[in-house]
């Protein structure tokens, strides 16, 4: 199964880098990245711009915040990776 996220964030935030440097690994398991910079849309400017970077999964519309690790973002993606297992 693969599985499409969305990474909010903003080209200058070092958070976001760190974020999508912790996805890479997932990348190659069927997981899609998506960077969407919210300067670009006042309304994703307003929802997120304290909260960056957001993952949100693309099937569910879940959303988790960071801070997370490795483990934390597993298990929030657990029902679609364990399908593919």
């Amino acid at each position: 199964m693969s599985i499409s996220l969305t990474l909010f964030g903003t080209t200058a935030c070092h958070l976001c880098d760190e974020c999508l440097l912790l996805t890479r690994p997932l990348e190659g398991n069927g997981v899609a990245v998506r960077q969407v910079d919210i300067v670009d849309d006042p309304a994703l400017l307003e929802r997120y711009q304290l909260r960056v970077p957001v993952l949100r999964r693309d099937d569910t519309g879940a959303e988790l915040d960071w801070p997370f690790d490795l483990g934390q973002l597993m298990d929030w993606l657990g029902d679609a990776l364990g399908e593919g297992a």
